[in-house]
């Protein structure tokens, strides 16, 4: 007796397959594309300032909290970064910018320390007369801190003995110390100390009388 065979179920389990994997595939182009990332969140900005004196300085800046970032180098007066989410990104600030976001930050900050240099007549506590006309504008920088103190060191040449040196560096330190108090700072905003010939401006060998060595550094801060 010849069986009957009824492939009807198979094609039917077979068409609702492929009408399930069409559905998919038509939910799938429908769906809503994924929303665009966030932009960069700011998160701050480095400017580097001109040095006194027109010095030359550089500055590396990097953000480790932002993964595969390139580091920027800020190598001129103004040259900037805008720190983000996404790491650094250069720019050029100007004079301008700087004093309308950091004016009143920068008016707060203690003036940089000043330097000078005071050179001595060989052998003697008796200024140069170069040195001697110095003095006035020492005066004008301490006389624009609202706190000022100074600090005073004097120096020699190689001539003479470490005694003889030791006694005419504090000498010389001295002399500026009473210089300045003579026009109205307090005692206790001056200190003077003496080197000696330890500290050589200008290296030389013993007995060398250098005069670019015998002088006072003065450090008004």
């Amino acid at each position: 007796m010849r069986r009957a065979t009824s492939w009807a179920p198979a094609i039917a389990t077979g068409l609702r397959a492929s009408l399930l994997v069409w559905a998919l595939a038509v939910l799938a182009g429908c769906a809503a594309p994924a929303p665009p990332a966030p932009p960069p969140q700011p998160q701050g900005l480095v400017v580097l300032l001109p040095e006194p004196g027109g010095r030359a300085t550089a500055l590396e800046v990097r953000q480790p909290a932002a993964p595969g970032a390139t580091a920027v180098t800020l190598a001129q007066p103004y040259a900037a970064a805008r720190l983000s989410s996404a790491g650094p990104e250069p720019y050029l600030a100007s004079a301008q910018e700087v004093q309308a976001r950091f004016g009143a930050a920068l008016a707060a900050l203690p003036a940089a320390p000043a330097r000078f240099t005071l050179h001595f007549v060989e052998g003697r506590d008796d200024f140069t007369e170069a040195s001697r006309q110095q003095i006035e504008g020492i005066l004008a920088e301490i006389a624009r801190r609202p706190v000022a103190d100074a600090v005073v060191i004097g120096h020699t040449d190689t001539v003479g003995g470490d005694a003889f040196n030791d006694t005419l560096s504090r000498q010389r330190a001295e002399v500026v110390r009473n210089a300045l108090l003579a026009r109205g700072l307090a005692a206790g905003q001056v200190r003077a100390v003496g080197r000696g010939k330890r500290e050589l401006a200008v290296p030389t060998a013993d007995g060398v009388a250098e005069p670019r060595n015998r002088r006072v550094e003065i450090q008004v801060r």
